[in-house]
């Protein structure tokens, strides 16, 4: 197995972990195995018990320990009850989501996911997936640009900017990053040119791997294949991704929007561990490892008066 700090360094490792009361004998899920961090500290507590994990990158598979108590799926969380369902698997004790994009990502300058190198304009996690950021911008209308930069990037030039990406695109396709840069350039504030161009490069990412559907679709799931005592940690990094998860938690929609029952409970299959608090990196582990910073855990069990099978 590759040293997972270089690859990625799991963030909340301990707390994540700790979170699912990990049962030595149970059977858990890591949805987003990248450099084996989650999946190798789950393995710690395991004996006869079973470790699935999931990663649509291929890259992981270089990461995937020689232990015979895990099963490697390449593929995309999304689908993860027909997975479970394909192996025989109905029920699990516990699920782990370290939401986001890798170190790896950030870090391969192939792979276009950073505005640090001048790479082509690609952002898939999936490198077989047919979508890539300078397809969108080549091709999107300006209506469709403006609202993805608008909803997934909170970018507040974006009408302008997709305005701009379209008059460019006519005389030169934009395939390079350098290439983005300098149009991105004349509508991002100097001082706040780093955090402007992150929201912009999170938007077209979210877009090209079509994160928040597959976060929902995964929300969904969770309630049908966890075990009644069992538990799902889920790590995020910015606001659209952990508003869906606190929403779903809460309220059993996306909206957040609460419906009660004739006796006044809260009709959603979830509920929080912890109550409604987060749990977030330590000082110490943000100086050791920057990414955390942004890092929101929630965990979530099934509701005990609810049977969602």
């Amino acid at each position: 197995m590759n040293n997972g700090n270089t690859y990625h360094t799991a963030v909340m490792l301990t707390q994540t972990v700790d979170a699912l009361q990990i049962k030595p004998n149970g059977i858990y899920v890591d949805v987003t195995f990248g450099g084996g961090g989650h999946s190798t500290e789950i393995l710690k507590h395991l004996s006869s018990g079973k470790l699935i994990a999931l990663d649509q990158d291929a890259d992981a598979i270089n990461n995937i320990p020689n232990d015979s108590r895990i099963l490697f799926i390449n593929g995309n969380f999304r689908f993860l009850k027909n997975y479970l369902k394909f192996y025989g698997i109905k029920q699990v004790d516990g699920i782990v989501a370290d939401l986001g994009v890798s170190s790896h990502h950030f870090d391969d300058y192939s792979r276009g996911f950073s505005f640090r190198y001048n790479s082509p304009l690609d952002m898939r996690m999936n490198k077989n997936a047919k979508l890539t950021a300078a397809q969108i911008i080549n091709t999107y209308s300006e209506e469709q640009l403006t609202t993805i930069l608008k909803q997934y990037g909170e970018f507040k030039q974006s009408k302008q900017l997709a305005r701009k990406l379209v008059a460019e695109r006519q005389n030169t396709p934009i395939t390079l990053v350098n290439q983005f840069l300098i149009i991105a350039d004349q509508f991002i504030q100097p001082k706040q040119r780093k955090k402007e161009l992150a929201q912009i490069f999170q938007a077209l990412r979210i877009e090209v791997n079509q994160e928040l559907e597959a976060l929902k679709q995964l929300l969904y799931s969770i309630p049908q294949i966890l075990n009644p005592d069992g538990r799902a940690a889920i790590l995020t990094y910015h606001s659209l991704e952990d508003r869906l998860v606190k929403n779903f938690i809460k309220s059993g929609n996306f909206e957040g929007e609460i419906e009660k029952d004739f006796y006044g409970n809260i009709i959603a299959p979830l509920e929080f561990v912890n109550g409604k608090k987060m749990i977030v990196p330590q000082q110490s582990e943000i100086c050791d490892n920057p990414r955390a910073r942004s890092a929101k855990l929630r965990v979530a069990k099934i509701k005990a008066y609810e049977i969602y099978k």
